[in-house]
């Protein structure tokens, strides 16, 4: 996989944890490794394990014709480690389920399937993707699904606000399908 320093978005070390760095998606690119993760039934949240590599292509292609919302790869120490997205709430379904403030933004997160689990990882992690998120935000909500107890948890633990259970709307485009989901709101405020 070849990157520049110019596809970096955002980029921090911790001590005893390494660099993370934040690129653009580029559905080109990263269509396959990205398939390779949301077709897991560990990702069965994330709605895309029937999609081909195709589809997953198209879907970032979307993605990054957008204004508001955006697809990151997160790497550590030069390997990827995640799938980031963040959106303009107001732009998106989310809208119709909790007031939207000025300054907040929302965010979806999906780990790499972990090749040796690591005490902390997900929480160092997180503590990065945070920082990026509230880089001139006040407020980050997510949204996993209600079913999703690992992902609710670990927001918890990060310092995220449980907020109520919602239906999110179906959103049927030329474009986009995505299908009605309950979910959890959960928030985050420093």
């Amino acid at each position: 996989m070849t990157t520049t320093d110019t596809d970096c978005v955002y980029e921090r070390t911790l001590d005893g944890f390494g660099t993370v760095r934040l690129l653009h998606i580029d559905p080109d690119r990263d269509a396959e490794l990205l398939h390779s993760w949301v077709s897991e039934e560990r990702a069965r949240f994330w709605g895309m394990r029937d999609a081909t590599v195709d589809d997953v292509r198209e879907i970032y292609a979307h993605l990054n014709s957008l204004t508001t919302h955006h697809g990151f790869l997160a790497y550590r120490d030069g390997e990827p480690v995640a799938l980031f997205q963040t959106y303009e709430p107001e732009a998106d379904r989310v809208s119709e389920c909790y007031d939207v403030e000025p300054g907040d933004i929302g965010v979806h997160l999906l780990l790499a399937p972990a090749r040796t689990p690591e005490p902390g990882f997900s929480s160092r992690l997180v503590s990065v993707l945070v920082a990026y998120a509230l880089t001139g935000h006040r407020r980050i909500v997510a949204e996993p699904d209600a079913a999703n107890d690992k992902a609710i948890a670990l927001l918890v633990r990060n310092g995220f606000e449980l907020g109520p259970e919602v239906v999110l709307p179906e959103v049927v485009l030329p474009e986009v399908h995505i299908a009605e989901k309950r979910a959890r709101l959960l928030f985050f405020r420093p």
